[in-house]
């Protein structure tokens, strides 16, 4: 298993800021403003994608359902598409979005459950991953792509933030050709963090995550992570209910360990197309029942005498089918783990979650990222990033919106 990014607990920091509905003083952009529900039950949704149609300017909805898009005067007629697993795709009429409205509400109606009997595929479940995973250089990018992509971590030890750092992120991505991340690079285009200053609050822990997930995350280029051939006997495969993402069906395939192994493994979903049999979503966790195990896939450095316990480690990593070709699209990880110092009666629960969104695609790149200008395997974010002030911070970028709680934090920890 290559793991090849970090969080570092410790000075992971930054700051958030929202924008409502108006057109920026240049009159180049219009923000677009809004909330997203399910129509029958009226509730948000989160982690629906964004996209203005025709084009790669995109963005999700945070846990409140609300998001916030930067859309170009001359793009705002094409509307806004919404997507969302196992809802049909929602059209914003480009029309209402010229009137700058101080916040819009999209509504998702739940797909028609007619699928089930599809459910039934010409071979077993492993042989449909098989596939799949053969069938990646035809359906995904052939040529060099970059991606401007947004990035957001948040520390909370309990229910308190203790840190929040935030960038957009340069994300090169090599051709498909081949299942390897080598030439993938990320560099920090603008950042900015904010720390708490309790004593108390920092910790010397380095975990897995950090910048350059859309490097270590693919899965689909990466099979050190997840999904190598030679490591498929060691998973038991199931044919589940199959699902709708962007209008198209889904088969799903549902994953576990079957055989016992020296660390530990992952169980979860992965959704597969059903026309293309590109792979488009997967949701998997860690196996944290052996903690030593856990912990090994997890950490990274700790200091001595620190108690580490890790309780949960969680993906989502989605892919998005454009003009026939696949691309990444988001990723998500949650981490949750205790740490104790020896001789202390006590331990701290913290939660880690780190967010990437890619909100915007260049096919083709004139200037590659070099070796020099790469964000590094031993590099601290923290160190590259500077205290967040200016509240028109992202004013021209597209971000995902910030909850009103981690808003909140953000003015505790500016009073401190």
């Amino acid at each position: 298993m290559n793991i090849r990014s970090l969080i570092i607990v410790i000075l992971l920091l930054s700051g958030v800021t929202s924008a409502t509905a108006s057109i920026l003083p240049s009159d180049s952009l219009i923000i677009v403003s809004g909330t997203v529900r399910e129509k029958t039950h009226k509730k948000k949704l989160a982690g629906v994608n964004l996209s203005v149609r025709g084009s790669n300017i995109a963005t999700v909805t945070n846990s409140e359902g609300a998001f916030t898009l930067k859309i170009p005067r001359s793009r705002i007629g094409a509307g806004i598409l919404a997507e969302h697993i196992g809802y049909g795709t929602a059209l914003l009429d480009g029309k209402r979005l010229y009137n700058g409205a101080s916040m819009l509400t999209i509504w998702l109606t739940p797909a028609t459950k007619t699928l089930d009997e599809l459910t039934v595929y010409g071979a077993d479940a492993k042989s449909l991953v098989k596939e799949a995973i053969g069938k990646i250089p035809q359906n995904y990018s052939s040529s060099p792509n970059m991606f401007s992509s947004f990035y957001r971590e948040t520390i909370q030890k309990g229910k308190r933030y203790v840190g929040i750092s935030e960038a957009i992120i340069d994300v090169l991505k090599r051709p498909y050709r081949t299942r390897t991340i080598a030439g993938d690079r990320v560099r920090i285009a603008k950042g900015r963090r904010l720390m708490s200053q309790r004593k108390n609050d920092t910790i010397a822990v380095k975990i897995m995550g950090g910048p350059t997930l859309p490097v270590a995350l693919d899965i689909v280029k990466n099979e050190d992570f997840l999904l190598n051939e030679s490591d498929l006997d060691l998973y038991e495969f199931k044919m589940e209910p199959m699902d709708i993402i962007d209008d198209r069906p889904q088969f799903v395939v549902g994953f576990k360990p079957f055989a016992k192994t020296d660390y530990a493994m992952y169980n979860g979903k992965i959704y597969i197309d059903l026309e293309t049999l590109s792979i488009t979503r997967a949701e998997f966790s860690l196996d944290v029942s052996d903690r030593e195990k856990a912990t090994r896939a997890i950490l990274y450095k700790k200091p001595r005498g620190l108690h580490f316990k890790p309780q949960e480690m969680a993906f989502t990593v989605t892919y998005k089918i454009q003009d026939g070709i696949t691309y990444l699209n988001y990723i998500k990880v949650k981490t949750r783990f205790k740490c104790d110092w020896k001789r202390r009666l006590f331990s701290s629960g913290f939660t880690a979650l780190a967010e990437m969104v890619m909100v915007d695609r260049d096919n083709s790149p004139l200037q590659d990222i070099s070796r020099k200008e790469a964000f590094g395997r031993r590099e601290i974010f923290s160190d590259k990033v500077d205290d967040f002030s200016d509240r028109e911070f992202w004013k021209d970028y597209n971000i995902i919106e910030p909850t009103e709680s981690l808003e909140n934090a953000v003015l505790k920890l500016s009073r401190r």
